[in-house]
């Protein structure tokens, strides 16, 4: 596959590539400043030509009878185009969303994975013959939904876009795919890989446009019949709203503020790693990303003074400079929300102790660069410590004991994730129970798998993604009864 370098990106609606001029928007690199191209806006008449393309695809015998192994053959000739594109792949969200050359490629090597784990569970999902209490034969047998909208965030494309629409093709959909505005072409792309795998024309479309005006009406579309969303926790509350109007099902992967843990008698080293890495890996625009930091109180001062140093020599530089570690924020208004929610902590009596600033350097001054930031003297009532802020800005805190710690560490509207460093692994379980977190990393941070199911307690989300669990969401069960 070789991607075109129209200045006008098209959609892919029905098999048929569209572009629509009216409302088009610009793609800019935020590392340069510099605009890569322009994406298409599907006007209110595409996205029922979208919903329309995909119920007709979705009904066709070629898909709606095609078996699991077949089906499978098609998710793993996928995850060969993706292998095959790596580079391309890498590259478009790189000038997209200014993430560094590695994580981009590390990030292409893992939706390809994930194409690969749902052709495995759909070749092998079994359903259930349950226990009769009468004279019949009574068992479970899944349908997909017919139609799903899956909504992806700009921070990592490339996975999210995988771990929604995998499964639900798996589960026998049909799947408009939604991007987000800031990182459309990686979507594009997976759509042309699609096709060019054999997956049915109709069966994936990407429509593109603004979430305020395409993803509303794609949300709203009386033939949309579920719809999974990955992104912040506002935009998931009007989601919600719009679902419930439809009585509608839906998948939510929302925001989180997750608390990282340091006990007195952990690895320090090991426990700094996790904590730089957990909130400045992709400039801190992360979901799970660690920006609550917790360090006991008897090794605080020296931890935190060890963590500053060691953060304070991270390269930040251009995506693909050499040995890179954080690149650009992901837009340059995100930057800016950024920085207003950093002056605000200073006007709450934040201490900045590393950062709080953007890099100095005429090589990174034209692109939406933040150095990794580290606040302390906050309160766990300051407005930095309770909202999420999606950047690479941590904020440390100190607990005394266990019981201070969960309360402290709980005190939130989010639960995504969390992590634990002690070398008690006693104490680590029993924390652990304790927290309200969809995730809990025990000496270790942001280790993720796709067999392993991932979503949220309180207002980080609704429903599980990932794993067995994650292609039974985009099914719904039906009992069936034979009488014997």
């Amino acid at each position: 596959m070789s991607e075109s370098s129209e200045t006008l990106k098209p959609m892919l609606i029905g098999g048929e590539w569209i572009a629509q001029d009216d409302a088009a928007f610009d793609s800019v690199n935020p590392a340069t400043g510099v605009r890569n191209y322009r994406i298409s806006a599907a006007s209110d008449a595409q996205v029922d030509q979208a919903v329309q393309a995909a119920w007709q695809a979705q009904r066709q015998p070629a898909w709606r009878d095609m078996l699991p192994h077949q089906r499978a053959a098609i998710l793993r000739r996928i995850a060969d185009g993706m292998d095959q594109n790596a580079s391309l792949l890498a590259q478009l969200q790189m000038i997209e969303n200014g993430k560094v050359w590695a994580e981009c490629k590390a990030q292409v090597a893992s939706a390809a994975a994930t194409f690969r784990y749902y052709a495995g569970v759909c070749e092998t999902l079994g359903a259930e013959v349950t226990p009769a209490r009468g004279n019949y034969l009574s068992m479970t047998h899944y349908d997909p939904y017919g139609v799903v909208v899956a909504i992806t965030p700009w921070n990592s494309p490339l996975t999210m876009e995988a771990q929604k629409v995998a499964p639900a093709l798996a589960a026998g959909n049909a799947v408009i795919l939604k991007p987000s505005e800031v990182t459309s072409s990686p979507a594009l792309a997976l759509g042309r890989i699609a096709l060019e795998a054999g997956l049915p024309p109709g069966i994936l479309n990407v429509v593109t446009g603004l979430g305020a005006t395409v993803g509303r009406r794609l949300v709203e579309h009386p033939g949309v019949r579920m719809v999974s969303f990955t992104g912040g926790t506002g935009s998931g509350r009007a989601i919600a709203h719009a679902a419930a109007e439809k009585l509608m099902p839906v998948a939510l992967e929302l925001g989180g503020k997750s608390p990282h843990i340091v006990f007195a008698d952990a690895d320090q080293d090991a426990a700094i790693d996790g904590v730089i890495g957990g909130i400045f890996e992709g400039s801190g625009q992360s979901c799970v990303a660690g920006s609550r930091l917790y360090v006991q109180r008897g090794i605080a001062q020296a931890f935190i003074e060890k963590l500053v140093a060691r953060a304070g020599r991270l390269k930040v530089d251009l995506p693909d400079a050499e040995g890179a570690q954080m690149g650009p924020i992901a837009s340059f208004g995100h930057r800016e929300k950024i920085e207003s929610m950093v002056d605000g902590a200073r006007r709450e009596g934040a201490e900045v102790l590393l950062g709080g600033a953007r890099p100095e350097g005429k090589a990174l001054e034209a692109g939406a660069f933040y150095r990794p930031t580290i606040l302390g003297g906050l309160s766990r009532d300051a407005h930095v410590v309770r909202e999420e802020i999606f950047g690479p800005v941590l904020c440390a805190l100190i607990f005394d004991d266990e019981d201070d710690l969960v309360e402290q560490a709980n005190d939130s509207a989010y639960g995504l994730a969390s992590g634990i460093w002690t070398a008690d692994y006693r104490r680590a379980w029993r924390i652990a129970r304790r927290l309200e977190a969809g995730s809990v990393w025990i000496n270790t941070y942001k280790q993720l798998s796709i067999s392993t199911p991932f979503g949220g307690f309180k207002q980080s989300g609704i429903g599980r993604e990932k794993g067995v669990s994650g292609l039974r969401l985009y099914q719904q069960s039906k009992g069936i009864y034979f009488g014997m």
